[in-house]
């Protein structure tokens, strides 16, 4: 986990997105690639561009021309190889364009003040078409912590790409826990956390196990009960584990992205 892609724009979720970024890049001794977005304003009907959008589309690039000024002057400062490229589109396309010798990819889960950008539908998209582990931070986030990881585990594929992306953050951990709620019509062995903590031990990394039985009808109630209780500094998780088509109506991922208290490292 190297090569760290991390999302650029003057929004809520942006100092939040940037902490992690350089905490996980200096950490893993890794390159932070960022990439600025300046987005196209949304246009209705004709598809040439008129005054007001052409006002809009000037604003954004001032915007981002500022902003761009003052990261890359904070960056110089920061002990980090990094690069950077500008980039004019939508957002999620933008990144998955960038990302294909990306390890992590930092984004927000979805922010809590100002609606736009609508950042959990962007890391869907994301999480969902990209072959590269996610890292969605809440916007409060002050600096990412290594120490605790929690492994929410349900046996699934998403939920085994996410732990194997996760390895080289897992080995920086004191605790690993591999957290699994059981479901009514579980029990037939498949994938079970023993396994998955014994992967984890030939990688020198020696995680706890813990089953729950099914208290809650959302799962992820029990994963946010028991990060709070365990102190995780942060979860490793399946995105869209059961199908996007059925998430979208009120999955795990959908409730964890609109959230979260902890950052979340997603794998798909």
């Amino acid at each position: 986990m190297k090569n760290i892609l991390l999302l650029v724009h003057d929004d809520a979720g942006q100092e939040a997105r940037l902490q992690a970024a350089l905490d996980v890049t200096r950490a893993l001794d890794g390159h932070l690639a960022c990439i600025d977005v300046t987005p196209y304003p949304v246009i209705a009907g004709d598809t040439v561009m008129g005054y007001g959008e052409s006002v809009v589309l000037f604003d954004e690039r001032d915007s981002e021309a500022k902003n761009k000024a003052a990261l890359t002057a904070r960056l110089a400062r920061e002990d980090v190889s990094w690069s950077w490229a500008d980039v004019m589109g939508e957002m999620a396309t933008s990144v998955l364009d960038a990302a294909d010798l990306a390890d992590l990819i930092i984004l927000n889960r979805a922010l809590d003040g100002y609606p736009l950008p609508n950042m959990r539908d962007i890391t869907s998209r994301i999480v969902e078409r990209t072959s590269a582990a996610v890292l969605a931070v809440p916007e409060s986030l002050d600096r990412f912590a290594f120490e605790r990881a929690l492994v929410a585990w349900d046996g699934g594929r998403s939920a085994a790409a996410a732990l194997r992306a996760a390895v080289p953050l897992l080995a920086l951990a004191k605790d690993v826990e591999i957290f699994m709620v059981r479901e009514d019509d579980e029990g037939d062995g498949r994938n079970i956390p023993e396994q998955a903590a014994a992967y984890l031990s030939r990688h020198e990394i020696h995680a706890a196990v813990k089953i729950v039985d099914k208290m809650e009808s959302n799962a992820d109630v029990s994963i946010a009960r028991e990060s709070d209780n365990w102190r995780a500094d942060y979860i490793v998780m399946g995105a869209y584990g059961r199908g996007r088509l059925r998430e979208t109506f009120g999955g795990v991922t959908k409730r964890m992205l609109n959230g979260s208290k902890l950052p979340l490292l997603l794998g798909h």
